[in-house]
């Protein structure tokens, strides 16, 4: 049986969320977190082993909160997300205060898993459908020797990823017939209003996209070895960045797009029915908990997760 390691990205500053630790909001009934339900669909997929990327000043508060809990369940390890983890001979641009994206921290994983992984967002309820169709096709389709990355995704639809409360960003993404992603580009400023769906690219210029259309939430699966690739790329990032720019990101999106482009990478899209989730806003929380709570009576989960 191949080594399956759950990567979960929880060192996000919170931003939108009004400063606080928005991963670390209770919104299940025993004071469960929106990861303890992650980690939970992850197990019963057969996961077994979970990764916590984090950032050092939130350590002691994360380990109370989550991290000594699953340590009981599951084999736990920590990554460290810092804004001075760069390569030799990069320094921070000054004025930059938060960490370098996605791909910089999943590249903090490095040397951790053996195995194929999969990377998903702390504050993102995603479902049980997305893990078990990722940790399928990891065990008994994924070539981890080829030449090309084979790479799978998690594919929601975009309708069922939106928040009542304000904007979302997403991996906007084209599928051919066979499921195979044809690009996916990180598109902002998503929100349904009553005049119809509107969104931006980068530069905030405006994007037409479509409710039904397939998005990434960073639910990624990934062969060990494509995390050299992320090494690699990191300086040239860095290289190409603007004297001053203190925002530009080194996205996982961005860059398993540029591989697909450029033929390196083969992403399998594993639909998934479910509805995601999420804290975004302090606004989402009430909705959150509504969702859990609702959950919990149809059966899909136990009130005591672990009990």
């Amino acid at each position: 049986m191949r080594e399956t390691t759950l990567v979960i990205m929880a060192a996000g500053i919170g931003s939108r969320f009004g400063g606080g630790i928005k991963q670390l909001e209770p919104v299940g009934p025993a004071g469960e977190i929106i990861m303890d339900y992650s980690i939970h669909d992850a197990m019963e997929a057969g996961f077994n082993k979970v990764i916590f990327i984090i950032r050092k000043d939130l350590e002691k508060d994360f380990k109370e909160i989550i991290g000594n809990r699953i340590e009981k369940v599951l084999p736990v390890e920590y990554a460290y997300q810092e804004l001075d983890a760069l390569p030799a001979g990069f320094k921070v641009t000054p004025g930059r205060t938060k960490p370098w994206g996605t791909g910089q921290a999943v590249l903090m994983v490095k040397g951790m898993v053996k195995g194929p992984f999969l990377v998903i967002n702390a504050d993102d309820y995603y479902g049980k459908e997305g893990f078990c169709r990722i940790h399928d096709y990891m065990v008994n389709v994924m070539d981890t020797e080829s030449e090309i990355y084979d790479l799978c995704m998690g594919g929601f639809v975009l309708s069922n990823t939106l928040s009542d409360n304000g904007t979302v960003t997403r991996g906007v993404c084209q599928v051919d017939d066979e499921g195979i992603l044809l690009n996916v580009t990180e598109t902002y400023n998503i929100q349904l209003k009553e005049d119809g769906l509107h969104a931006t690219d980068e530069g905030g210029n405006p994007v037409s996209v479509r409710l039904g259309q397939p998005v990434s939430m960073n639910m990624w699966g990934l062969p060990a070895g494509f995390l050299d690739e992320l090494e690699r790329g990191f300086p040239r990032f860095l290289s190409s960045l603007k004297e001053g720019d203190v925002k530009s990101e080194y996205l996982l999106p961005r860059i398993i797009d540029q591989l697909v482009q450029s033929g390196r990478a083969r992403v399998r899209v594993l639909d998934t029915p479910d509805r995601w989730f999420g804290v975004t806003y302090k606004e989402d929380k009430r909705a959150v908990v509504d969702a859990i709570k609702g959950l919990i009576e149809a059966g899909v989960y136990k009130s005591g997760l672990y009990s």
